[in-house]
């Protein structure tokens, strides 16, 4: 499968925005949204014009693509199940990527970033009601429990988990039990609980061109 190789802050530079993908760093001075604020590149100056209509929507799909870390052809996938359910369109779709198995693990506070949960989930250190799971985009369901494979529990992150509690809140559709490394889902995600600043409709618009 492709992957994106090159630094992830050029990634957030690009969008303008921070998209949380270094996890603590993104906190602090050193992130790169916070010392440069022009878009990557040698002519990342000059990119700061404005945009037209086709290049909103394109701008916001992408940085939600980065943001959850997925592939457009995944992210056009995503869409299509979105399109097909009941609701509204745009938060059927945010919804679908928040029910990811590695935005889950983040979300509970297992990896610090999205990309560290995606990579604890492929390692095999996760467990959905007690069995192996690795795959990054299983959607989980309400009533499902998520928990950290029993040798895996010394991972600092983990450790630092169970010592101190989670460092950054817990959505409400998301049940946390920090001292056993378990977490369950209790609801599906509502729109509330999306802490990115997403126009979802410009998303649904570009694909509807």
């Amino acid at each position: 499968m492709a992957r994106y190789t090159d630094s992830v802050c050029r990634q957030c530079r690009r969008e303008g925005t921070k998209l949380f993908l270094k996890g603590d760093r993104c906190y602090s001075a050193k992130c790169a949204v916070t010392k440069r604020h022009t878009p990557p590149g040698q002519h990342g100056q000059s990119r700061a014009r404005k945009s037209s209509e086709y290049g909103l929507q394109l701008r916001e799909k992408q940085k939600v693509r980065r943001a959850y870390g997925v592939l457009e052809s995944q992210f056009r996938k995503y869409y299509d199940m979105a399109a097909n359910m009941r609701g509204v369109t745009g938060e059927n779709m945010l919804s679908l990527l928040e029910r990811r198995l590695d935005n889950v693990v983040y979300r509970l506070g297992f990896g610090v970033s999205r990309p560290m949960a995606r990579q604890m989930v492929t390692h095999g250190h996760i467990r959905v009601d007690g069995k192996k799971v690795d795959i990054p985009s299983f959607l989980v369901k309400p009533g499902q429990v998520i928990t950290v494979r029993e040798n895996s529990r010394d991972i600092p992150v983990l450790k630092e988990l169970r010592e101190q509690g989670s460092a950054k809140p817990v959505p409400k559709w998301l049940e946390l039990d920090a001292d056993n490394l378990s977490g369950k889902v209790a609801a599906m995600p509502a729109r509330d609980d999306i802490d990115l600043t997403i126009e979802e409709h410009l998303i649904v618009e570009f694909y509807s061109r």
